[in-house]
């Protein structure tokens, strides 16, 4: 049977629109200072007399977040810091010359940010090159040779065929063309200082073999460990980009404790995500210098939000959808990742929802207690001159001595780049030295799938000498997290 239109929509997401949706979010855009309709283009506008009342204030001493950038990205000079960082770093080795294959160092090293698919890209450079050498193909022409190009290799897409460039008027099938070798061949012609290459990374046997052919005199030799060092620890100005991204996060925050507590059963955790990540999405680009959409602006921004309620928040990786009613007796969780110029992280809050008239459920009471404690527990020892694994060591014993060692699935935290998951990682058996400037996930979540339901938070927990710091300014508390409908 052919379905109706309104059946159609009925049995989709759209019937959100067609059901009151549009009028619930504008209830909840007032309460921010603005409609949903004519948001707000600054975040000095009337602040919500609910949540965002109580998010916290910054801390006033040195160990804190930094005051939000004013960029919407980093600029180029800094990317042409950080290669001269790499340079010198490099030459301590006796390697003058780098190529970068992995989109991440790619990005981290000239700030070409770009979309990665099959495709492959590549960045050279000599010691005494004042601008990179791109490998990469016909599709990112425009915005590889309108950002820092010093010159490049060009394929017209994967697979290559040999002579052919159909955009500049040469159509044939000509023979596939070995990418690598391709790339290899280039960088010869371009010339290469000294004898030792830095790659970031180790060469298949087969790739070595093209490279013995192409470039006999030439040793590659693996700098993945010297990058990955570097990004792991950040610089003020990456800090900075890294807490702007999250002064929108809180307001989300905030935006969606006020969705729930306004609308409360009547509304799904899709709705309550999708009607945050909305609003907030609508306030973040519209404070960017977009240029008209223009290349090179905006980069890698905004934010994602993600709401589960119930049974779903008892699994860390859930393979059920986030589509279920709020309902009273539940676990909730709040999250979602923001990022403005490739930069931010994660914040989650763990909630539990009751009903006004009943008491909160012990059970639940204690999984979320112990949990957040946990979260203190890693930001007070996360501090220069400690290892990964003893920041581990005291979350998990805690959690024993607590008696709640059924729940515990998964390491306390990772470290957090632009990539998400990065090196080192708070787990028992990583024994990395954390240095100041390292980024951290905050996740040392309780779950019970038998009483469905599940704890879990995250952060931006930053290195420091004393004891580490949170990026977000959401309270851990119950005011904040336990919610009465």
């Amino acid at each position: 049977m052919q379905a109706t239109r309104r059946q159609m929509l009925t049995g989709t997401t759209l019937a959100l629109l067609g059901q009151g949706f549009s009028s619930r979010l504008d209830k909840v855009a007032a309460m921010q200072g603005a409609p949903a309709n004519s948001l707000t283009r600054s975040l000095d506008r009337q602040r919500s007399a609910a949540s965002d009342a109580l998010l916290l204030n910054p801390h006033a001493d040195a160990e804190g977040p930094p005051a939000p950038a004013t960029c919407d990205r980093l600029p180029l000079e800094w990317n042409k810091r950080t290669v001269r960082r790499f340079k010198t770093k490099l030459a301590e080795k006796d390697i003058k010359a780098f190529l970068v294959r992995d989109p991440l160092n790619i990005i981290y090293l000239t700030g070409y940010w770009h979309t990665t698919t099959e495709r492959p890209q590549g960045v050279f450079m000599n010691e005494g090159d004042a601008d990179p050498w791109f490998f990469y193909p016909g599709l990112d022409r425009d915005i590889v040779q309108s950002w820092w190009f010093g010159g490049g290799r060009m394929y017209f897409d994967f697979h290559h065929g040999e002579g052919a460039f159909p955009h500049e008027g040469t159509v044939q099938q000509g023979k596939k063309v070995d990418l690598f070798s391709f790339m290899l061949d280039g960088i010869k012609k371009h010339g290469i200082s000294g004898k030792r290459v830095g790659l970031d990374g180790e060469l298949y046997p087969s790739e070595l073999a093209k490279a013995k052919a192409i470039l006999p005199d030439v040793e590659f030799v693996d700098v993945s460990e010297t990058l990955m060092s570097m990004r792991m620890v950040k610089t003020p100005e990456e800090l900075a980009l890294w807490r702007r991204a999250y002064v929108y996060f809180d307001r989300a925050h905030a935006f969606a404790r006020d969705y729930v507590l306004t609308h409360g059963t009547d509304v799904t955790d899709y709705e309550v995500a999708k009607a945050t990540e909305l609003w907030i999405n609508d306030r973040l680009l519209s404070d960017l210098d977009l240029a008209d959409g223009s290349p090179h602006h905006g980069v890698r921004t905004g934010i994602g939000i993600y709401a589960r309620v119930g049974p779903v928040t008892a699994y860390p990786h859930p393979n059920q959808p986030y589509y279920n009613r709020i309902g009273r007796n539940m676990a909730m969780q709040i999250s979602g990742i923001a990022r403005i110029g490739g930069y931010g992280h994660e914040c989650y809050r763990a909630f539990i929802i009751a009903d006004r008239n009943k008491a909160f459920d012990p059970h639940m009471q204690k999984l979320w207690e112990v949990s957040q404690r946990c979260c203190d527990i890693q930001m007070e020892r996360s501090k220069a001159g400690v290892t990964c694994s003893s920041v581990a060591y005291a979350i998990h014993t805690y959690q024993l001595e607590k008696g709640v060692e059924k729940y515990v699935y998964h390491r306390p935290a990772h470290g957090a780049g632009v990539e998400g998951h990065q090196a080192p990682y708070i787990a028992l058996g990583d024994y990395t030295m954390l240095e100041p400037n390292m980024c951290f996930s905050e996740e040392p979540g309780l779950y019970d799938p038998e009483h469905k339901c599940g704890f879990n938070w995250s952060d931006t927990i930053v290195v420091a000498a004393k004891s580490g710091y949170r990026m977000s300014l959401v309270p851990y508390s119950k005011e904040w997290c336990w919610l009465t409908l």
